[in-house]
């Protein structure tokens, strides 16, 4: 037999004027001679870890039971939908984020170790903590992709000075370390991620992007002819989702476009960038939405997204909450502050189930981009008024491509490292890692075929 089809190559471009539009997985993408037999595309694993700060009411999030006969907490009610891709993981620590003869600084030391299980060095001008687990994976995706790794959260991306009792603001600012030395600054700008992942390198000349503005002009527009061209290459599935993908890209940028011509019609807030929307839910969906874009496009395979800095001082009035988040979260055992906090757990939650719910959608080889995943939701600090790190509340999701096991509640002893789970998961991801700052093991309880 004679095979005349060509496959496409995963890392197709169409290129335009300012624009470098990277394709979802198609079908077309798979060998010539697998094609005959109509196997499926085949998907990649991916890593996101999405970080909320100043600790939680550990009673109201640990849920009821153990294994699969569990109940969620009413902190994470709103993740019944997805309970069957959903591990929750009790127990886990971390204990090198403690003082230590260190004194206070306990938010900084959250951040800084999260990722990487060290204690970090306490200084306000010369930083030094471990290599983070998300760069490990970075390290190992990042020949095949346009980006080895992209860093977001909501609030301001300074790095800057001193936050918090003597520590460099970098602690706290970020996850993410390349080296030990050399934390990664995260982005709060969709318009500067969305330029990062579709803009060419003309694209970052404020005139080429003005001139586009002004004629209300979509990146995509430069692309229109390469779409149609490989659209006559594609069958009736992969034209759907091409057209699905830049449906959603062109609906991402639009909505950024108006953040800014909102922003032009009104007296400037030099705090804050053109492209931040005022409101936190569009600020945290738009990102979210890049988030999913990038993944979709196999432009990055690691993402890590923080709602805040530590100590962040954000309200919520949206919710009901006036008072900035920090204070709140010192709360001496109030109900009413206590039930302050809780709101804004639950609130940050309904927004990442808003996220799980897309990228359930969103087709990816055999399943969905929510099946080829691994989501670790968590943070540093556990009881916010004590500033305790542990236990640390810890949510695993997603279907790992087949390798995690989810629909359980996993009770771990107390003072169980977080990096034990954050060295399961490298290896369930395929990146092999002995270990990991303070790790002592793995979980073979999070997989489904064993690690």
């Amino acid at each position: 037999m004679i095979i005349m089809k060509k496959a496409i190559s995963r890392r197709t471009i169409l290129r335009g004027l300012g624009a470098t539009v990277a394709l979802p997985l198609l079908d077309a993408m798979i060998p010539a001679l697998t094609a005959v037999a109509q196997t499926p595309a085949k998907a990649v694993r991916r890593l996101g870890v999405v970080y909320h700060p100043n600790g939680v009411i550990y009673e109201k999030w640990l849920p009821k039971g153990v294994g699969a006969n569990f109940e969620l907490s009413p902190t994470l009610a709103g993740l019944q939908p997805f309970k069957d891709k959903v591990t929750v993981v009790t127990g886990l620590f971390m204990d090198l984020a403690e003082a230590l003869g260190d004194g206070g600084g306990d938010h900084s030391r959250a951040c800084g170790a999260y990722l990487s299980g060290v204690h970090v060095k306490k200084s306000d001008t010369v930083v030094q903590g471990g290599i983070s687990m998300d760069q490990i994976a970075a390290r190992a995706f990042e020949k095949d992709t346009q980006l080895s790794s992209l860093q977001l959260q909501m609030d301001d991306n300074s790095i800057v000075g001193s936050c918090d009792v003597g520590y460099s603001c970098a602690y706290s600012s970020t996850i993410s370390w390349l080296t030990p030395t050399l934390p990664l600054m995260t982005e709060n700008n969709p318009r500067v991620v969305f330029e990062r992942l579709f803009g060419a390198t003309d694209s970052t000349d404020p005139k080429v992007r003005a001139a586009r503005l002004r004629q209300d002009r979509s990146i995509l527009d430069s692309v229109t002819d390469r779409v149609k061209q490989l659209q006559r290459r594609l069958g009736a599935a992969d034209n759907t989702r091409v057209n699905d993908y830049l449906t959603s890209l062109r609906d991402v940028e639009r909505r950024i476009q108006k953040t800014e011509e909102q922003r032009d019609k009104e007296v400037p807030d030099l705090t804050r960038p053109a492209g931040i929307p005022e409101s936190f839910d569009e600020h945290a969906h738009l990102l979210y939405d890049l988030q999913l874009l990038a993944y979709q496009a196999d432009i990055t395979r690691v993402i890590t997204f923080m709602y805040g800095r530590e100590q962040s001082p954000r309200p919520y009035p949206q919710i009901g909450v006036p008072e900035p988040h920090h204070p709140v979260t010192h709360h001496q055992n109030d109900p009413v502050k206590m039930e302050k906090c809780v709101k804004i757990q639950q609130y940050h939650l309904k927004l990442f189930t808003d996220y799980l719910e897309k990228l359930n959608n969103t087709p990816d080889g055999e399943g969905s981009l929510l099946d080829n995943m691994i989501l670790l939701y968590g943070g540093g600090i556990s009881n916010s008024d004590r500033h305790s790190h542990g236990p640390l509340p810890t949510l695993v999701v997603g279907g790992g491509g087949g390798a995690l096991k989810g629909g359980r509640h996993l009770v771990y002893p107390e003072h169980t490292p977080l990096t034990n789970l954050q060295l399961t998961l490298l290896n369930l991801m395929g990146v092999p890692t002995d270990k990991i700052g303070d790790s002592t093991g793995q979980f073979k309880e999070l997989s489904e075929i064993g690690v």
